[in-house]
């Protein structure tokens, strides 16, 4: 499958997380194959715990079925919105090999804004990185979401 397609199933989870009340952030993770190994989608509010985004959700579901922490190689992590610097710390633990990210996140994102973890002299492991993947529509549904709560 795409990154293309990837990308279309995250958004497939941030439209569920919306319609949990949950900010709209869907994640997928596939091996080198492209066989989904995690998806993960925005619960932080359900969840009652601060740590629930998309990202750690999946990654926690994927450790847990590979039984290891540091994933195994090849692993592409896909996820709506620009991480922030707890998932990208996360994503470097966990020896993610590639994130592809959709809509840029100016104020909270942690990859091409604030923090930019990964370029840390101190980030133990950094993935390759491809962003704007279906950005429109991540945002889009993102705006829609928060516009709705205004």
């Amino acid at each position: 499958m795409s990154d293309d397609a990837h990308m279309a199933r995250a958004l497939a989870l941030a439209s569920a997380a919306a319609e949990a009340g949950e900010a709209p952030i869907g994640c997928v993770i596939v091996d080198e194959m492209g066989a989904v190994i995690a998806e993960g989608a925005n619960a932080p509010v359900a969840s009652h715990d601060p740590t629930a985004h998309a990202e750690i959700v999946a990654l926690r579901t994927a450790a847990s079925k590979l039984s290891n922490y540091r994933l195994k190689p090849n692993l592409t992590l896909y996820v709506t919105l620009e991480p922030c610097a707890m998932c990208a710390g996360a994503i470097s633990h966990a020896r993610i090999a590639r994130l592809v990210y959709g809509a840029s996140d100016p104020k909270g994102g942690a990859i091409e804004h604030g923090p930019r973890v990964f370029d840390q002299p101190t980030t133990h492991w950094k993935p390759a990185i491809s962003n704007g993947i279906r950005s429109a529509e991540s945002a889009t549904l993102l705006r829609e979401f928060f516009k709705a709560r205004r």
